[in-house]
């Protein structure tokens, strides 16, 4: 018998206090039977304790511990636990619905949180790299369409950065509060050779209405984004291209909004992929189940600061140790 709450099954119970956007109402088909939160509970069991299937999910689930009989009566709806088959399809199907689930919960955590009262009302955009779970797909094989071994993920991408070099995967694209507490705010997972300034807009419309800075690269200096944000009464701060240094109106301020930005969004993207152990490589291959797990983690990260907030912990700390601990 268990004398105390585990960690994980707060974390849990914690997913039935959150908000979570209305879905879109189906036209076609049977109604869903279990409700969106019940998945996103299975979800946040399947990051922390790395169950990165459904049939690893329900084979950790029929354990005879305490903590794994608890959370599977928390994923019961009116007595019925889905089957397998249930499992597997909703899961598929929710990475289309994680961006919008992290924008609601990045909006409430601001509201709870409230990160802009001691400082400024910015956010950082950026994107990081993650690595495919499979082999590499060279150009040369690619474009013969060849597939020279079964691990490849042909589905992932190349792109090249000046601090990873050449990869091939995935990018993460994310928006997270610029201050002591960074909070992500939006979410994207993309093929690795997608522009990050075709991604950004999906992102500011996840944002805050407090926000009124954003901060980005070169990558995100494009016209329609300027434009995209002056209609939402937000200020686009990008570093501009061009020979160094700068001398135009305005290049000391840029300069203070960039290290601001690279205090925020870099150091959050080492702290991700260092708390989720994924620097090396996503653990599964494929766009859908790397959304899933990627974004995922997002969302497991923000319910950890709503978490710390109620509990009254220093936020944003130890959250790593709190997830082994978990």
């Amino acid at each position: 018998m268990l004398h105390q709450t585990s960690l994980l099954v707060m974390l849990v119970m914690l997913v039935d206090k959150i908000p979570i956007p209305a879905a879109e109402k189906r036209t076609r088909g049977r109604p869903n039977r279990y409700s969106e939160r019940l998945i996103m509970k299975a979800l946040v069991i399947m990051i922390v304790r790395r169950l990165y299937s459904a049939s690893a999910l329900l084979a950790f689930l029929q354990q005879a511990d305490g903590v794994s009989q608890r959370l599977r009566d928390l994923l019961q709806e009116q007595g019925q636990f889905p089957s397998r088959r249930t499992w597997e399809r909703r899961l598929n199907a929710l990475p289309e619905r994680l961006p919008d689930l992290i924008g609601c919960l990045g909006r409430a955590l601001v509201e709870e949180l409230r990160p802009f009262g001691e400082q400024g009302h910015g956010a950082a955009m950026d994107s990081t790299a993650l690595k495919t779970g499979g082999g590499v797909w060279h150009k040369k094989h690619r474009e013969r369409g060849e597939i020279p071994h079964s691990s490849i993920d042909t589905q992932a991408g190349w792109s090249k950065s000046g601090w990873h070099g050449w990869w091939y995967g995935w990018k993460l694209h994310l928006a997270v509060t610029v201050g002591s507490v960074w909070i992500p705010l939006a979410a994207q997972l993309t093929v690795a050779n997608t522009d990050d300034a075709t991604v950004a807009p999906t992102l500011l419309r996840q944002l805050p209405a407090q926000v009124r800075f954003v901060l980005g690269d070169t990558h995100y200096n494009d016209p329609d984004l300027r434009q995209a944000c002056e209609r939402d009464n937000r200020f686009l701060v990008a570093t501009r291209r061009g020979r160094h240094p700068h001398i135009d109106n305005g290049v000391d301020v840029r300069r203070i909004f960039h290290k601001l930005r690279s205090q925020a969004i870099e150091p959050f993207n080492n702290l991700f992929k260092s708390v989720f152990t994924w620097h090396i490589q996503m653990p599964v291959k494929g766009l859908n189940r790397s959304q899933l797990l990627a974004l995922g983690a997002i969302f497991v990260y923000q319910l950890v600061l709503l978490y710390q907030h109620q509990h009254q912990l220093p936020l944003g700390l130890g959250i790593k140790a709190f997830l082994r601990a978990a």
